[in-house]
Order: C-alpha cells, then structure tokens, then sequence
C-alpha cells in the first residue's frame, strides 16, 4: 500500500483549512476557546445554584423548596432543608422532608429563590392551611377527578388504551 502526500486543502466543519501535505515546521495547537457559562445545556449550569434555595417542581407535580448541597452529571440533586409546598383549591400547606435527594430525570422545572431567610412570596388567594386538611382535600380532589375520568377510561379502553395501569410496570 503506497501512501501518496496531498496536496489539497480541505475544509472541516468549523470553517477552519489545513494544509494535508507535509510541513517542515511543527504546528502549534491553539489552546481551546472558553465559552460563556450561559452556553452550558448540560448539569455544570447548576454551578451557579449551589448553595442557593430552589424550588423544584417534578414530573409528577410535586414542589419542592430547599437548598442545592450537591449535584452530578445526570443533574442528580441534593436539596438540604426540603419542604413539599401542596397547593389544593385555594390553600397550602409546607411538608418537612429534611435532606431530599432527586433523580435529575424527574425535574421538570428548576428555579432559583432569590433570599435564602425571607419568607416564600404566596400569590393571592392561597392562605397557609394544616397538613392534613390539604391533604384531605387533596385526596377527595383526586377521588372527584377518578371519577369523572370513568366514561373517558372506558372509551379509550375500547380503543385498547389501558389507563388504569397507565405509567406503571406490569410484571
């Protein structure tokens, strides 16, 4: 097999040349060019957060407030302090988790809370109410929307759509 030099330039896809013949002078490599840190789409943009107070809403609905102790390259995350917020009808109600731990897979939605000691900011017309009495409501709520959901179940069922199992393994 005889190896010929080329003589062509060719072109790559960041619109550099370079020269494919052989050269008498060594090439320096241009050190890498740092990037902003808002050209971050991965985990490493949870570097400016840690430390801070987020509210974190899941994929099922859930908020969470706590503050980022740690995270990793999955966008798992460590809250310290956590409290679940549960909004039903027009009350509240803050659930103690302590150290809460999230799979980055269920993060739907990740903010930042600007003062760690100030009291969280409650829009109009949601009043603070006990843990059980959310939870009550919030339990018959879901029973209401079962319900309801009946006829609609059943027509999708004839369509072969099984929604009383839906988002569950079957073994």
């Amino acid at each position: 097999m005889e190896h010929q030099p080329l003589e062509e330039t060719q072109r790559f896809g960041l619109g550099e040349t370079v020269e494919q013949a052989p050269s008498a002078a060594p090439q320096h490599a241009q050190p890498p060019q740092q990037l902003p840190t808002q050209m971050f789409t991965t985990a490493a943009q949870l570097l400016d957060l840690t430390d801070k107070k987020l509210v974190v809403v899941l994929r099922d609905g859930r908020k969470l407030i706590g503050v980022l102790r740690s995270w990793d390259q999955f966008a798992n995350l460590v809250l310290q302090d956590t409290v679940e917020r549960i909004f039903v009808r027009d009350v509240y109600a803050d659930i103690a988790k302590g150290i809460f731990m999230v799979r980055g897979e269920n993060v739907l939605l990740l903010g930042e809370i600007k003062d760690l000691d100030k009291d969280d900011y409650i829009p109009e017309p949601y009043q603070q109410a006990p843990a059980e009495e959310v939870q009550a409501l919030r339990k018959s709520d879901e029973e209401q929307k079962k319900k309801a959901d009946g006829p609609r179940q059943r027509q999708l069922q004839r369509f072969g759509f099984d929604m009383e199992n839906a988002g569950e393994i079957l073994l």
